[in-house]
Order: structure tokens, then C-alpha cells, then sequence
């Protein structure tokens, strides 16, 4: 059966690349464990902010891939920064990845994380095609 969406249209919620709602009837729910992006995929260390959040994203695309599905069947997201000063500079990456039909979404400012190098962690959960 394929997979019904709905995303809510947003309002001021657009600036910020997340709509208010997905609503889904249908597909095979998959939930993705948090994804870092620590390191590029030739294991070398990334430190800029930036970059591990562009690669954590990479990262949630591969293991949606290795589930069958791709980035825009993501339906929520929790994402988890160290600085709350660089809110707005995610979502203008998150932008990049989803230039429309937002997912739902969450940001939260963090105290640390398991591995201090990790500045940004995404957790999500998508709905595809059975």
C-alpha cells in the first residue's frame, strides 16, 4: 500500500524549514536511532558546525536508504544542538536537504552529548512504501 501524506501547510513555521504537521495513512514505520556526523565518510574528523550537521544529515539519508527509503519520507525529526546560538544556521542547512513538504520537527538546545566532539545529533522517524 502506498503512502499517504499530508503535510500541514506552514506559516511562520516555513522560515524556519518545518511544518507543523505530517499526517500519514499507510507505509512501514521506520525509527532512526540519532545521527551524528562526526566524522566525514573517509573517517576523517569534522570540528565545524556546519559540516557535522550537513554529514548528520548524509548520515540519516544513508540509513534511510539501507531501509528502503530516502530523505523525504522522513515524517519528524528531533534534532539536538550544543549552542543555541546556531538555531538559526541549522535550519538554514535543514533547508538544503528539504527545499519543501517539511518534516515535523523539534529543535533542542543541549548541555552535551556521549562524545564531546558531537555538536548536533538527529533523530527522526520516516514512513515509506510498504
Amino acid at each position: 500500500m502506498a503512502v499517504k501524506r499530508e503535510h500541514l501547510k506552514p506559516s511562520w513555521e516555513a522560515q524556519f524549514t518545518y511544518s507543523p504537521a505530517v499526517i500519514t495513512e499507510g507505509g512501514r514505520v521506520v525509527w532512526l536511532a540519532g545521527q551524528v556526523g562526526i566524522v566525514d565518510d573517509n573517517g576523517k574528523p569534522i570540528t565545524d558546525f556546519d559540516s557535522q550537521v550537513r554529514q548528520a544529515f548524509r548520515n540519516v539519508e544513508k540509513v534511510l536508504a539501507r531501509a528502503g527509503g530516502k530523505l523525504s519520507d522522513l515524517v519528524t525529526m528531533t534534532a539536538f544542538i550544543n549552542d543555541a546560538s546556531k538555531s538559526q544556521r541549522f535550519t538554514t542547512i535543514r533547508g538544503e536537504f528539504f527545499p519543501g513538504d517539511f518534516p515535523a520537527s523539534a529543535l533542542l538546545t543541549v548541555a552535551g552529548f556521549a562524545v564531546p566532539e558531537i555538536m548536533v545529533e538527529i533523530q527522526s522517524v520516516a514512513v515509506l512504501d510498504k
